[in-house]
């Protein structure tokens, strides 16, 4: 299946310090490569996988699950890890669920998380139909392009594929049951104006991480896609300072 422009993955070869950058929901590479080019320039190393039926067709997600773009996260920080002495873990939406995920189950690995608008649940009425849901209707109107920025487009499908979605309440499931686990730095970067995640997402995670150090910023003028949206600066320049300043470099 061809992919769509800007689906492709992204890495880049820098230095012992490397960094995990992850797509959201529905997304594609395109979302987050900015980010990524940014922490390769400043000389880390960086992988930005492609999830699982993401960046091809909408349909493509509805025969994924969340264990399979788990898997292909695990794949990619293991490729990291294998050239790079400390590893950091970033993520938009989806992406910083995976990423905190990923803290749970390699605890002594991941280095400290910088995570973009995370979401652990949805405050959506629909949600509760959505067992049923996904055997009646193979997706919705899609959630893409919450961005304030003008000609902003972050390349993610129009649809919002059902079986996926339902996927997706399962890895927020299992999130919040190992939440226990995240002892880990942790940086959120939350949009103020946010129509796609609610801030009770953040307010959850950093009341029930029990790591010692947690820092949320606000953006004040960006919408969910806040990467690719006015306050993406804040966003790149920030997570690099949080990676100099646990790493000491």
């Amino acid at each position: 299946m061809p992919l769509v422009p800007g689906a492709e993955p992204y890495s880049h070869d820098g230095g012992p310090i490397g960094v995990l950058v992850l797509h959201g929901f529905t997304g594609q590479p395109k979302s987050v490569k900015p980010w990524a080019q940014y922490l390769a320039e400043a000389g880390l190393s960086v992988e930005v996988p492609r999830l699982p039926g993401h960046g091809t067709r909408w349909q493509d997600m509805n025969v994924t699950t969340w264990q399979d773009w788990y898997a292909e996260v695990d794949r990619s920080f293991t490729t990291l890890r294998s050239s790079c002495e400390t590893v950091f873990v970033m993520g938009l939406s989806m992406g910083g669920s995976l990423a905190l995920r990923l803290a749970e189950e390699r605890p002594d690995e991941v280095a400290g998380l910088a995570i973009v608008n995370p979401a652990v649940h949805s405050e959506r009425p629909d949600r509760f139909l959505l067992p049923v849901l996904k055997f009646v209707i193979p997706s919705f109107p899609g959630i893409s392009n919450d961005i304030k920025k003008e000609g902003g487009d972050e390349g993610a499908y129009d649809k919002l594929p059902l079986k996926a979605a339902y996927s997706l309440t399962h890895l927020w499931s299992a999130v919040k049951t190992d939440i226990a686990k995240v002892t880990q730095p942790i940086v959120i970067f939350r949009s103020v104006d946010d129509h796609v995640v609610e801030p009770s997402n953040t307010e959850w995670i950093l009341a029930n991480a029990p790591s010692r150090d947690k820092t949320e910023v606000l953006l004040e003028n960006s919408y969910h896609v806040a990467t690719l949206d006015n306050d993406a600066d804040i966003i790149f320049s920030g997570s690099l300072d949080f990676v100099r300043r646990i790493t000491g470099s």
